[in-house]
């Protein structure tokens, strides 16, 4: 009876998370009329621009989603937070971080300033462009496709199945991203790569172009979340110590150059991508009254239109809704 009772009560809870995150995507899906997809990457541009969709996985099996679900996207700067954490299982924490370092930028994510102006030339961190290309040259492999191998093993544990590279947005990326192959060119000069430019550059543009759903971002935010195990079966799938600092990273470096505010006003760990992705990440946390996602979860959501810093504008917002109203900031 009282096992009943309990199972009620979760199915009541849930219905009622059902129709706060519904209300809540139908206010903010208003203001994707406030940014622009992103346009530099052509086959960007035709995402549709009022999109908004969101998907909260928790540790206790409860799953909220809202909005526009079923639609695939691109991972795009998201996987730079997945070969971090894949170049550390392979070479080891001490020496990928002897070529990257941590520290946030305050620059646009493509910029090559703190290549030029410091010295030595290392990146500021593995979430910009120039730290994930000197990551992606690191991965083990002589070409692209056995760099990404591990990748797509890591991926599979987590989300339950392989997925694809989607192949025009690759070569929709690989024949415009000029900026890209000129931050690869400094860091030759600096020797932070490991492998053939071409190589490299094949890599990075190959992982971005990974397609994923929210579901897919909000399970991979939930193993974060349990320090790299997998919930369920209580396997490691990333060792603690370099999940914990993939989350401190997404932190401090996540949102681009808009990572402060979004540290101070929302709280939790998340990455974004330029195709309107968020992976977001809530650990488990104490707190005196009831709260949906005390023992935490994985957050996942799209929203193609985008604010100046290259952020969903509407993601952004609904996310730090969500976090004020259920109290899922670390501070």
């Amino acid at each position: 009876m009282v096992q009943g009772s309990a199972n009620l009560n979760t199915e009541i809870n849930e219905k009622w998370l059902q129709e706060y995150v519904d209300n809540w995507v139908g206010f903010f899906k208003k203001q994707t009329v406030d940014g622009e997809v992103a346009s530099y990457i052509p086959i960007l541009a035709e995402a549709d621009q009022e999109a908004l969709g969101i998907s909260i996985i928790g540790k206790n099996g409860v799953a909220i989603k809202s909005g526009n679900t079923e639609e695939k996207f691109t991972i795009q700067s998201i996987s730079k937070v997945l070969t971090f954490i894949v170049a550390c299982m392979e070479r080891g924490l001490a020496y990928v971080l002897s070529r990257v370092d941590v520290e946030p930028t305050g620059e646009a994510f493509n910029s090559i300033m703190h290549l030029e102006i410091t010295q030595p030339k290392k990146p500021f961190n593995p979430l910009v462009n120039s730290g994930a290309l000197t990551v992606s040259s690191m991965l083990e492999g002589k070409t692209s496709d056995r760099k990404l191998e591990a990748l797509f093993i890591l991926l599979e544990k987590m989300i339950g199945y392989r997925p694809q590279i989607n192949v025009e947005t690759y070569e929709s990326e690989r024949d415009t991203s000029m900026r890209n192959r000129a931050i690869g060119y400094y860091l030759l000069e600096g020797d932070y790569l490991e492998s053939d430019l071409g190589i490299t550059l094949e890599t990075y543009f190959k992982q971005c172009s990974i397609e994923i759903t929210i579901d897919d971002l909000a399970r991979i935010g939930l193993v974060l979340s349990n320090d790299g195990y997998d919930p369920d079966t209580n396997e490691e799938i990333i060792p603690r110590a370099i999940s914990r600092l993939a989350k401190a990273m997404m932190l401090t470096c996540g949102m681009y150059n808009a990572s402060g505010k979004f540290a101070a006003y929302v709280g939790i760990p998340a990455k974004s991508g330029v195709s309107g992705g968020i992976l977001a990440v809530v650990p488990p946390r104490v707190r005196d009254e009831e709260l949906p996602f005390l023992e935490g979860c994985g957050i996942g959501i799209y929203g193609p239109a985008l604010d100046n810093q290259g952020n969903s504008i509407a993601g952004i917002k609904l996310l730090r809704h969500v976090a004020n109203q259920w109290d899922l900031s670390l501070f």
